[in-house]
């Protein structure tokens, strides 16, 4: 049995407790020992130490190790030192990035108050929030966080917010009746839940689950089983490193077997084939590739995004899905009055703030029928409203109340009709507050020596009460059923554009004040009209959502909210495109493995799912990632928490998010914008591309070191580089550089292309060709530089070799010209008008003139100045 669908009976005969008295002390011991401490677990936290060890996992980062062991077997202590130099800087980047990132569930376990009211043996007593047990009888009022999850007995006027559990905007009107089985959490209004709180009213309600077993626990356990998946670019890196680790291996072996069968002598070999192995391998590649994701992060936070992991802004440069939440990403979240609907007809209504003016020349266009029609609407909607809105009157009042009055209100200011100023002309007698079995509130105010009646609430509720209504020429006449069908008609279509409906209705009545609280205010009322409000679309999300489908990307919409008001909002905004696009409820959404093949198809053709629970986003999540694409998610609440962490990003909201959510996520939005998404989207392509180049860069100089060693070694020359010289050019002319092309601001046009495929490696097999092509040409010109230097030129072999040190040097430098890409113009793109680049050439050029010129420097590398021929043979060649 569920209890949301039994009745309280049956509730409380399965919980075996008399709601008169409550729990006795020793049932209550008993069903602690049964159920446990209300409280939710928690994952292990993670040491720093166990951080730290994780930054190793590199494949890069092991071969590199390795190296490093050998260089000091070796006694290669330049090489140790500089591979050692390598892993320390890039381990304590990532170390610190991410060492802040990995407290999610500790922000879960904190929702909940501190103490909770009970009745316990016939007596209300106070006990702490651990202590509760099923079967306990739990008092609540206004103001209080709910500490399990209850089942309402009795509720007065009751409201509760349930924003961070079920994604609803608006407080919750909850009563005593039982719902579907099926019902949504959303929807099971008779049930209270462990981490929301009372909006308004007071309960008296039987604890149904505690601890893990509440829906809280059930997110709690679903955040720290969903297992967030290694990132793309850590995927690539990854591939590379292998590949590397083959090419290093075998390049260490050929060139040492090629240079003994040569005569040459043994240790200079194996000190060669040590250099050339760390050579094909790019050191450089993670500190490039950590730095320049440091960078984006930097660029982000200045753009309104918190990067909690390096690797998260480079993910969304491949994202393909992004799932999004509706209240304060795509809108404001800021109730607005939005419509006036009348017998006269309906009307936009110009409330936000400062648009006075506009409202003004559309009033001219409206006849003084119209225009008074639609007056008194606002004027029952002001009138009639429990809410209180700031910077009325000389007291400094606080803005408090539902956003759905408080949004009445500012229409009414904006349109000089405050409240404050409307109660001088219509003194407030008496307030029947709004009552969840009603659906309806109303105001008793002095007006003209008689007793005026202000009553707003549901439009079905209002129609009901109503006798007559006023039609286009302000007169009264008979609301009949076939008006009210007329009526129900045009709610039901101004809802389907996403519009909260309210009915407002009025009667003027001889009432003593002496009778005024016996009142009946839902008697014979009289049909004004209709307001429609709207949580806004932001003004530049349409923009940022048809940039995202221009570059391949699908945004898709998870909210709480109905499907007609996700589907109306979806057109707004641009996610919806078709009046009869998909709108899928989250009580039809089956688990991945459930899906029929026909179901599936439903789902990848459905662009606004509504009414999810967090099971149900995290199987939208695993949906999308079995079939390889990489998913983004946007999120507030402590439901989204399993989502946020099984998505490839999770991105929550910075205002409004919860702790839970922030801390889950990889991304936090400062500005709740969706374009800010779009930003980061952009920047994750630049960065990728930017990698890419670093890496192409440093592949195709390292072989061809190899192969110009490679070539000396088998025809018989000296070799054109020393051990040193190698190591030296990996220093300074792989690092610099390709640290600049690492941080370059890439092209405007990036958002012009679909992402990348999931598989598709840092290096395609297009690089590969590249890289080998150049490389070729490269060695060949080392060589050639060799050739002339020692047979033509007649230079003696250090002489040589100092020439074809400095070729493959400035090669290097030059080479990285070549790396625009392939459609942008030779003397106007990005690697040009990268000023680090051309900073990164000019430190370069500084340290390889001190190779050569520096005596102790070039002792050690054992170079020469190689005189003005020699540099007519180096410049020429490289």
């Amino acid at each position: 049995m569920k209890h949301h669908s039994a009745t309280i009976d049956q509730s409380l005969e399965k919980l075996g407790v008399d709601p008169q008295q409550g729990l006795g002390d020793n049932e209550v011991q008993s069903r602690r020992a049964e159920y446990g401490a209300n409280e939710l677990s928690h994952a292990k936290r993670r040491g720093a130490w166990r951080i730290l060890l994780q930054q190793f996992r590199s494949v890069v980062i092991v071969i590199l190790a390795l190296a490093g062991i050998a260089a000091l077997v070796t006694a290669q202590w330049v090489e140790a030192i500089a591979v050692a130099a390598v892993i320390v800087v890039n381990t304590a980047i990532g170390f610190v990035s991410e060492f802040k990132a990995i407290r999610s569930m500790e922000a879960l376990r904190q929702a909940g108050g501190q103490k909770t009211r009970v009745r316990r043996g016939g007596k209300q007593q106070e006990v702490n929030v651990e202590d509760l047990v099923p079967g306990d009888i739990v008092l609540s009022e206004k103001g209080d966080l709910v500490p399990a999850d209850l089942r309402l007995i009795e509720g007065e006027k009751l409201r509760v917010n349930e924003a961070a559990l079920t994604g609803e905007s608006v407080p919750a009107n909850k009563t005593i009746d039982p719902v579907d089985a099926d019902a949504s959490l959303a929807e099971r209004c008779c049930m209270l839940f462990k981490g929301t709180s009372i909006s308004d009213g007071k309960a008296t309600s039987v604890a149904v689950a505690t601890g893990t077993e509440t829906e809280l626990g059930r997110i709690s356990e679903l955040a720290q089983g969903a297992e967030s998946s290694s990132t793309p670019l850590q995927q690539r890196l990854d591939q590379l490193g292998r590949y590397l680790a083959y090419i290093t291996i075998g390049v260490a072996i050929v060139v040492a077997i090629a240079g003994l069968l040569a005569g040459r002598d043994t240790m200079l070999m194996i000190e060669t084939a040590i250099a050339l192995g760390v050579a094909a391998i790019p050191e450089g590649l993670p500190i490039v590739a950590t730095i320049a994701l440091a960078r984006g992060m930097a660029l982000m936070a200045q753009r309104n995004a918190l990067i909690n992991r390096l690797t998260a802004v480079e993910t969304l440069g491949a994202t393909r899905i992004i799932f999004t939440d509706k209240t304060g990403t795509l809108t404001e979240n800021k109730m607005t009055l939005d419509r006036i609907a009348t017998s006269a007809g309906e009307h936009k209504v110009a409330d936000v703030e400062n648009r006075e003016n506009q409202h003004d020349k559309e009033r001219e266009k409206l006849s003084d029928v119209e225009t008074g029609l639609l007056e008194r609407v606002l004027r029952i909607a002001v009138l009639c409203n429990g809410a209180t809105l700031g910077g009325e009157g000389d007291e400094e009042e606080e803005t408090s109340g539902d956003p759905t009055e408080i949004a009445l209100l500012i229409a009414g200011r904006n349109h000089d009709m405050a409240r404050k100023k409307l109660l001088e002309d219509y003194p407030e007698k008496r307030v029947v507050d709004f009552d969840p079995d009603t659906m309806m509130m109303a105001t008793y105010h002095d007006h003209d020596n008689q007793t005026y009646v202000a009553v707003k609430g549901a439009p079905s509720a209002i129609f009901d009460a109503c006798q007559s209504y006023l039609d286009a020429n302000d007169k009264p006449k008979s609301f009949d059923e076939k008006v009210q069908k007329q009526w129900n008609e045009r709610v039901e279509k101004l809802a389907g554009q996403g519009l909260r409906m309210l009915a407002v209705a009025d009667k003027t009545v001889d009432t003593d004040d002496s009778e005024i609280d016996d009142a009946e205010p839902y008697e014979q009322l009289q049909l004004v009209g209709l307001v429609g409000l709207l949580d806004p679309p932001r003004h530049e999300v349409k923009d940022a959502i048809h940039r995202c489908q221009a570059a391949g990307i699908r945004v898709l919409m998870v909210t709480g909210d109905q499907p007609t008001t996700g589907r109306a909002i979806g057109r707004a905004v641009g996610i919806v495109d078709d009046e009869d696009a998909s709108a899928m409820h989250g009580k039809d959404l089956l688990p991945p493995d459930e899906m029929t093949e026909e179901h599936k198809q439903k789902v990848l053709k459905t662009v606004v799912f509504a009414r999810v629970s967090p099971e149900q986003k995290l199987n939208l999540v695993d949906f999308y990632q079995q079939r390889g694409e990489p998913v983004a998610m946007t999120g507030d609440g402590v439901n989204d928490a399993p989502a946020l962490k099984k998505a490839d990003i999770g991105i929550a909201m910075g205002q409004r998010g919860t702790d839970a959510a922030k801390q889950t996520a990889d991304m936090i939005l400062q500005d709740d914008s969706f374009e800010t998404i779009v930003k980061a989207v952009e920047q994750g392509r630049i960065i990728f591309g930017n990698i890419r180049k670093a890496v192409v860069f440093m592949l195709c100089t390292n072989v061809a070191e190899i192969l110009a060693v490679t070539i000396a070694s088998i025809a018989g020359l000296p070799l054109p580089l020393r051990p040193l010289q190698i190591l030296y050019l990996n220093v300074v002319t792989d690092v610099f550089p390709a640290l600049a092309l690492g941080v370059g601001r890439g092209r405007p046009e990036v958002m012009d292309s679909p992402p990348r495929d999931k598989d598709e490696p840092v290096l395609t097999r297009h690089h590969w060709t590249a890289i080998v092509a150049w490389s070729i040409v490269i060695a060949v010109c080392v060589i050639a530089a060799l050739m002339i230097a020692g047979y033509i030129i007649g230079y003696d072999v250090p002489g040589a070799v100092t020439v074809s040190f400095l070729t493959l040097a400035l090669g290097k430098l030059w080479f990285v010209f070549n790396l625009r890409d392939h459609d942008a113009p030779r003397f106007d793109n990005d690697i040009v008008r990268n000023g680090w680049l051309w900073a990164a050439i000019g430190l370069c050029l500084v340290l390889l003139a001190a190779a050569v010129y520096l005596p102790i420097l070039s002792t050690v590398l054992q170079t020469e100045p190689p005189g003005g021929t020699g540099w007519i043979v180096i410049l020429a060649l490289s």
